[in-house]
């Protein structure tokens, strides 16, 4: 089940309709992304996928991998995105959700940071 919801989550961010993520995350939804600040809610998660995506008019999430248990989806990710002035930027990440009663709870990200900035400073 946990799958379901998290494969709408990352349709929505695909597609760029990040109003639909309302329907998959928890009210108190936290977002945890490795060197950037927590964001807490519902509300600060819709705005903040529009806003951490702003600068990627084009960008796919492409799950290579996923390990399922109980309430946990883990997705090993492949993001590839072009920025406005058609630099790629390509890096691999891991997600975990947690999901309680079919909404997502929390969602932790890793991925190396330092080879994102490098990519996006274009050095």
């Amino acid at each position: 089940m946990s799958r379901v919801v998290v494969e709408r989550y990352f349709a929505a961010l695909n597609s760029g309709r990040f109003v639909a993520l309302a329907d998959v995350f928890a009210p108190d939804v936290e977002i945890l992304t490795v060197g950037a600040a927590p964001v807490h809610g519902r509300d600060a998660a819709l705005a903040h996928f529009p806003a951490v995506l702003a600068s990627y008019p084009e960008h796919e999430d492409r799950v290579t991998r996923w390990i399922e248990a109980p309430g946990v989806a883990v997705c090993e990710i492949t993001f590839r995105g072009r920025l406005a002035d058609g630099r790629v930027v390509a890096f691999d990440a891991l997600d975990v959700f947690d999901v309680v009663d079919g909404l997502i709870v929390r969602v932790r990200t890793w991925f190396d940071t330092r080879d994102v900035h490098r990519q996006v400073r274009g050095r």
